[in-house]
């Protein structure tokens, strides 16, 4: 028996409600913390899964109320990084001392700024889905699934145990779901692709798919992608310009109905995470002295966005 028996997800966006509902449907207890209007609507008439291998309306526990927290076993934050510690306040009195957090959000930085503010195990994963919410209750999946899980300190056998678990969990429920001893360095893969493809996506409002199909996008993609390989390595991460383009190549034919979350936040009129993806490129760069300039205008162009 799995000892994660009660499951949060925190944050029932997109990715939230495709691992959640994955997972619920699989039977575990699982409830999904969202704004009122969607919780309701999730309670009243299911969650919608309209996904590439089958479409299911799962029966789900939805609520609004943080306080529920209190005999969680597993949390899976799927927050916007600009919300993660507001987040992690508002449940660091709420959380029991043996629940474990599992960061599903972009971005490298969120699990530090959680560590900082509670005490309780947490762990980053390293996601490739492609998914998007249309309307209050349906969840669009347009490809993968995936999950990377592993600790940026060196792994412990307690660390071992409860990844192990996490693992199992997800296999279970069938989402592919492994361990990897080089955690930092697949966070900053999938950063990378985050850099490359959600501010363009959300500027033009175009798949990753009609992206590639654009030489001048391309050359942009690569020109991001060089200047962020200099700024991964000054971080310590060192990763080669083939294994960049083969990550970015890779996600565009496999993602490639996929629009970004931010371009799904700029439709909407929402603040997108810019900040912390190209924005957090140029913020390194700034304090290594170096000069982003591709990074550097994709960033100021969704910024411009966020202000409609």
């Amino acid at each position: 028996m799995s000892k994660y028996q009660k499951i949060y997800v925190l944050g029932a966006g997109a990715v939230g409600c495709f691992f959640g509902g994955m997972l619920a449907r699989a039977k575990h207890d699982v409830t999904l913390i969202a704004r009122v209007d969607r919780a309701e609507a999730i309670n009243e008439l299911g969650l919608e899964m309209d996904c590439k291998s089958f479409q299911e309306v799962i029966k789900v526990k939805a609520s609004s109320d943080l306080s529920l927290l209190r005999d969680a076993d597993l949390v899976l934050l799927s927050v916007k990084s600009p919300d993660t510690e507001k987040t992690i306040q508002d449940i660091a009195s709420v959380l029991p001392s043996h629940a474990v957090i599992l960061s599903l959000q972009n971005g490298v930085a969120n699990t530090q700024i959680a560590s900082g503010l509670i005490s309780n195990p947490i762990y980053p994963a390293v996601v490739y889905v492609a998914a998007g919410m249309n309307g209050h209750r349906t969840m669009k999946h347009h490809g993968r699934g995936e999950l990377l899980v592993g600790s940026l300190q060196e792994i412990t056998p307690p660390d071992q145990e409860k990844l192990a678990g996490i693992c199992a969990l997800f296999e279970s429920s069938g989402i592919p779901c492994a361990i990897t001893a080089q955690i930092k360095r697949d966070m900053w893969l999938k950063f990378l692709v985050n850099c490359s493809y959600n501010g363009i996506s959300g500027i033009g409002q175009i798949t990753y798919g009609e992206m590639v199909r654009v030489p001048e996008i391309i050359q942009q993609i690569d020109g991001i992608t060089h200047e962020f390989i200099k700024i991964a390595a000054l971080e310590g991460v060192p990763i080669s310009e083939a294994e960049g383009r083969e990550a970015n190549e890779l996600i565009a034919s496999t993602m490639v109905t996929q629009r970004s979350s931010t371009a799904q936040d700029l439709a909407r009129g929402k603040k997108t995470e810019i900040d912390y993806l190209n924005g957090y490129i140029v913020q390194l760069a700034k304090k290594y002295g170096v000069e982003v300039p591709y990074n550097k205008s994709v960033y100021a162009l969704v910024k411009m966005l966020e202000q409609r």
